[in-house]
């Protein structure tokens, strides 16, 4: 997989068939393990309490009628016709879908915007608008900030029921897998083993999770393979063995005569159906891994007619047996002469489910931190090799437990589809929102296509949605609960950040008071580099300015680093560092942002100690040159400069090194390099970009030619001189220079504000881990600034 731009897949022509045929068979193992192992408790659930199984078969056939429908409507004509489509970058999942609406209308409550983001190669809008004239919803959701927030607190829910499910799938899985045992064992000691079972799987599961799945992932897409061909091949001889006819289920007809003979008791139990697109959202969530094309393949012509075939021989075993009533379920469908290896391919296939869900719930935790929605936390690469397999060991032990805690208390599928049906509805009715809003800002169709699709497939899973909350007693808490917790942690997180942005921004000092310190105010400069670490993307923070006053000496060469997040799944290498001069030149000071997309590895700090002043090198080189052409800014023109921080601009500086090379040449995009972008000074700034021409090639080349005597020799001797200033200062050592921060509310604030701040933050702070744990900065080369925040 390219790690740069998070692909897997090939695009070369040549192979391109033979390519998408390979990616939609690895696909079966990431993406459909959950999807496929549905029918392992589908009809179980159904008719757990609320419908009986009688000898007219009404309500099996219209159960059929449901889950084939179901499964037409959702994961095939909505996911894969419609919603695959609105991928970021090939990216795909929540954040992705609320990537690409912050990008197409400025409803982001991201902090540190700036307009030169928009000049990101991943951030060009794919579906430029063909007229001028903008969308009447996007005027109406760019002028009301409180949308802005109700839009992120809904991206929050979907986010939250996907941890939910993270949660609740593998206990689900392993649980009606392992519960196969019943049929060859007396109820006693079946009640005694299917539990423990579960549990001691459950944990090997968890335990496993720090060698990551690149390990065993090879083995994923055979098991799932040979569990979709064996479901299949049951399906077929059940419906020729028992019921040949049973393919008449499939017509809504038996849909309206089952709700008309059920009522109540029948929409109760859609609850139980709906859990026959568990899953689905993986193909969505999971896209970066492969190609559209690749998923659409695999799922069209392999796991949908699988599972089609599955449901209805299990109907038709059913449909022949009425004697099963109180113990319908999958095994019962299958002979007892192949009983033990199905039950052994099962429980792999919930594994391969169950490893899916955890992935991919380490993967939106990830994004969300990427993006300040939760606090930090550490991130393990599993793979050096394949992008985006990570491991969190927090998480995965508090979900081990929490998940063994549920099966234990549970101990039956009812209770357990119950809860995992409401998580899994409420992430599909947040993707359908996201996606009619990228319906309309997006890719510019009308507002009442997107209503349609919102109503649409909006009203099916608000069916199921109502179906499932009327479970709330019998498990469908558990979601709820879980969602209403992480939200607040989330959302309590997110405010504190915005609000301490917020203050150092309104606190921030000037340029002409960083250019006053020196031996005049017994202020020194000692050997070596100090980065400062700060939200801010232009001006001087607060806490360094706290720094020189309790200890009156800082670095010889000063950088203001700013590590930011920008609504991009990926930012490319020679895009990532933003470089300009802090003051004039001899004063050594810069400032460096690094941009990461919300998928992107950040860097280990040896790796971006070195190619940071590898960046710095480079732009020192350029801007001689540049000031040489008379387009540099000088002393001067920082001081008086119309920008209130009085700073230079900010230059895009690449992956290709200036160093001992007389010239430079690279294509780059549109105002990818040395354009004067202005930055973001408030959250609520609006600044429009001018129009960017065609690609065009920018050429640096320093040559006897073009500076004449003096001057050229002048010129070089500063630019040596500088680098060699910058040399002598990494030979002298780094230190990193970082806030220590206590967030306090402002005296008058709510009660709400003050628990939130005064407390939850607080706490949360004091229990994760902190800036100098997760840029990994050595003990030795730290150094602390404390900083009291008052919002």
């Amino acid at each position: 997989m390219d790690l740069e731009h998070g692909k897997c897949w090939d695009t070369s022509k040549k192979d391109s068939w033979k390519t998408v045929l390979v990616l939609a068979y690895q696909s079966l193992g990431v993406v459909y393990g959950d999807l496929s192992i549905s029918p392992l408790y589908v009809y179980r659930s159904t008719f757990a309490e609320d419908i009986q199984h009688s000898d007219t078969n009404e309500e099996i056939y219209g159960v059929l009628s449901f889950v084939f429908w179901t499964l037409t409507i959702v994961p095939l004509f909505k996911y894969v016709f419609v919603v695959l489509r609105a991928d970021d970058n090939g990216e795909g999942g929540t954040f992705a879908l609320y990537s690409l609406i912050c990008r197409h209308a400025k409803v982001s409550l991201l902090p540190n915007k700036q307009v030169a983001d928009e000049a990101l190669s991943t951030y060009l809008l794919e579906h430029p608008p063909e007229n001028k004239k903008q969308s009447k919803v996007k005027l109406l959701l760019e002028k009301h900030r409180a949308l802005h927030t109700a839009l992120l607190i809904l991206v929050l829910l979907g986010t939250c029921m996907v941890i939910g499910d993270g949660l609740l799938t593998p206990a689900i899985s392993v649980f009606s897998a392992v519960s196969g045992l019943e049929l060859s064992m007396t109820k006693a000691h079946h009640q005694y083993a299917v539990v423990p079972i579960t549990c001691f799987i459950l944990v090997c599961l968890f335990a496993l999770q720090h060698y990551g799945t690149h390990r065993v992932g090879f083995v994923f897409a055979p098991i799932v393979l040979t569990w979709l061909l064996c479901i299949s091949t049951l399906g077929i001889y059940n419906i020729i063995h028992w019921n040949p006819h049973v393919y008449r289920a499939l017509s809504p007809y038996y849909m309206f005569k089952f709700l008309e003979k059920t009522r109540k008791s029948g929409w109760m139990s859609l609850g139980g159906i709906l859990l026959c697109i568990t899953g689905s959202e993986a193909m969505f969530a999971d896209l970066g891994h492969f190609s559209y094309t690749a998923i659409q393949i695999a799922f069209t012509f392999l796991v949908y007619p699988a599972l089609i075939l599955a449901y209805m021989g299990q109907a038709a075993y059913l449909s022949q047996h009425h004697h099963t009533t109180k113990n319908i379920g999958f095994y019962v469908s299958v002979p007892e002469s192949v009983r033990w290896p199905v039950l052994t391919i099962a429980i792999l296939a919930s594994v391969v489910g169950s490893q899916a869900i955890i992935s991919g719930t380490f993967s939106i935790i990830n994004q969300s931190q990427s993006l300040g929605c939760f606090p930090r936390v550490k991130v393990v690469h599993t793979s050096d090799k394949i992008h985006g397999q990570i491991y969190i060991p927090e998480i995965n032990w508090i979900l081990m437990i929490l998940c063994v805690a549920v099966t234990i208390g549970f101990r039956d599928i009812k209770h357990l589809g119950n809860a995992s049906g409401l998580a899994v509805m409420t992430v599909m009715l947040v993707t359908t929102c996201l996606t009619s809003l990228v319906i309309v800002l997006c890719w510019n169709k009308s507002p009442l296509l997107a209503l349609s699709f919102l109503i649409f497939f909006g009203s099916v899973e608000l069916l199921y949605f109502s179906a499932s909350l009327t479970k709330f007693r019998e498990g469908a808490w558990l979601p709820i609960l879980l969602a209403l917790f992480l939200m607040t942690i989330m959302f309590v997180w997110h405010f504190a950040t915005i609000k301490k942005y917020e203050f150092d921004l309104h606190n921030k000092v000037s340029l002409e008071w960083l250019l006053a310190l020196g031996p005049s105010l017994g202020i020194a400069r000692v050997p070596g580099i100090g980065l400062v670490f700060t939200d801010l993307t232009s001006g001087i923070p607060a806490n360094f300015s706290r720094f020189v006053t309790n200890l009156p000496a800082f670095h010889r060469i000063l950088v203001f680093v700013c590590i930011k997040s920008v609504p991009v799944p990926f930012v490319p290498p020679a895009e990532r560092y933003l470089v300009g001069r802090v003051g004039p030149a001899t004063h050594r000071s810069y400032r460096c942002i690094v941009r990461y997309g919300y998928r992107d590895v950040h860097q280990d700090v040896d790796s971006f100690e070195s190619e940071l002043v590898k960046k710095l090198a480079d732009f020192i080189r350029y801007d001689w040159y540049r000031k040489q052409r008379g387009n540099s800014c000088s002393e001067d023109d920082a001081s008086h400069s119309n920008d209130s921080t009085g700073e230079c601009r900010l230059a895009v500086i690449g992956t290709i090194a200036f160093a001992d090379a007389t010239a430079y040449e690279e294509t780059v995009q549109p105002g990818s390099v040395s354009v004067g972008f202005r930055t973001v000074d408030s959250i609520g700034d609006v600044i429009e970009m001018e129009p960017m021409g065609e690609e065009r090639r920018v050429r640096f080349a320093i040559d006897d030619d073009d500076f004449e005597g003096d001057s050229q020799a002048e010129t070089e001797a500063l630019l040596h001189e500088e680098l060699e200033d910058l040399v002598a200062a990494q030979q002298s050592g780094t230190a990193f220079i970082l806030g220590h921060s206590h967030v306090r509310a402002k005296q008058g604030s709510s009660v709400l504000k003050r628990l939130a701040i005064n407390y939850g933050y607080n706490f949360l702070r004091r229990n994760c881990r902190g800036a100098d744990v997760a840029l990994k900065v050595p003990p030795v080369s730290l150094l602390e600034v404390g900083m009291v925040y008052v919002v």
